[in-house]
């Protein structure tokens, strides 16, 4: 009697384990069913959005017209005519023709000296003695020029005017001292083209040390 109890028992387990393993094998068939439906719709939907994008792109390739990239001629003194769309590259030739005549025109690099408006000034350096423009004017001059357009479209009565480059004069005072000095000679007794050579050599040396 004990012996055919636990036998029924012993089925009963084994029964119930093969129950579980079919439950947990048909869990993974779903699982992996599920799984390649998700991927089979967003691959779906990825084609459908490459081929719309192709159709759109075809579209607007068809819809292009060269002309509207053109800019109509513009009159010197007038306000710049630009064209119905913008250029896919920057021609400068095209985008700055005729806007410098207008802004003359217009006088917006003038001050006027009995506006109520508040005043903005910034002093412009020259190049210094030798007269050759580097990077640094370059990079002064475009910082000012963005300060004064600022200022001025901020209601100022802007002036950018020509100053002095206090960095060539120091320069200057430095070597008419050596030239004194070493050679009892002023500026003007060695010449403008000499005077600037010493000046240059000068310049040189201090780079180099």
């Amino acid at each position: 009697m004990d012996s055919r109890e636990l036998t029924l028992e012993e089925l009963e387990k084994k029964k119930k384990k093969e129950e579980r393993a079919k439950e947990k094998e048909l869990k993974k068939l779903k699982a992996a069913q599920k799984a390649e439906a998700a991927k089979l719709q967003a691959q779906q939907a990825s084609n459908a959005s490459k081929s719309g994008k192709k159709k759109n792109v075809k579209r607007e390739a068809e819809d292009e017209n060269p002309e509207d990239y053109i800019d109509p001629e513009t009159s010197v003194g007038e306000k710049k005519k630009l064209s119905r769309q913008t250029a896919k590259t920057f021609n400068p030739s095209a985008v700055e023709k005729s806007w410098y005549a207008w802004w003359e025109k217009s006088k917006f690099f003038e001050a006027d000296p009995s506006s109520s408006k508040p005043p903005f000034v910034i002093v412009l350096p020259p190049p210094n003695v030798t007269g050759a423009l580097h990077i640094g004017h370059a990079l002064t001059a475009a910082i000012q020029d963005a300060i004064i357009r600022w200022r001025r479209m901020s209601g100022y009565n802007t002036l950018w005017v020509p100053g002095t480059d206090h960095a060539g004069i120091a320069t200057q005072v430095v070597v008419e001292k050596k030239i004194m000095r070493e050679r009892k000679l002023t500026r003007h007794d060695v010449g403008r083209e000499s005077f600037v050579d010493e000046v240059s050599l000068a310049i040189c040396i201090l780079i180099l040390l």
